[in-house]
């Protein structure tokens, strides 16, 4: 069984999120969906099936990476999450919280051995289809 497949998303924290975001957009041309970040879609090498990366500054006072107390946290693209966590658990991985469904993909959180969560997402990639007009495209 496949494990990671590829990054799904950068996500760190920042004093200042918004003005973050700006500088990127205007200095690097990033341009960002909403107050969540930038979107990078790709199309995956020999198929037609896209892909997608995010990119995206947090609060500094987030919740979200806890029970992480660094500064990032790394999001994995992986295929079939539910499967991967169970084998992890029997791993003796440490497993946080519970799988969460959304239209664009299901999430899981695992901890490293260095106390960093990090994000494992089975995606949906066409849910962001045409959404980042600075896409990356790669074949």
């Amino acid at each position: 069984m496949k494990r990671v497949t590829g990054i799904g998303g950068l996500f760190f924290k920042a004093e200042n999120p918004d003005k973050v975001r700006d500088w990127y957009a205007r200095h690097l041309g990033i341009g960002m969906q909403g107050s969540h970040g930038a979107v990078f879609t790709w199309g995956k090498q020999g198929t037609d099936i896209p892909g997608s990366t995010v990119w995206s500054p947090f609060k500094k006072d987030t919740t979200y990476f806890q029970p992480s107390e660094k500064e990032f946290m790394f999001n994995y693209r992986v295929e079939n999450l539910e499967e991967l966590l169970n084998i992890l658990r029997e791993e003796g991985v440490q497993v946080v919280g519970e799988m969460e469904v959304y239209d664009y993909g299901k999430f899981g959180w695992i901890m490293d051995p260095e106390g960093n969560k990090i994000e494992l997402w089975e995606p949906v990639d066409d849910a962001f289809s045409g959404m980042n007009d600075q896409a990356n495209t790669s074949t």
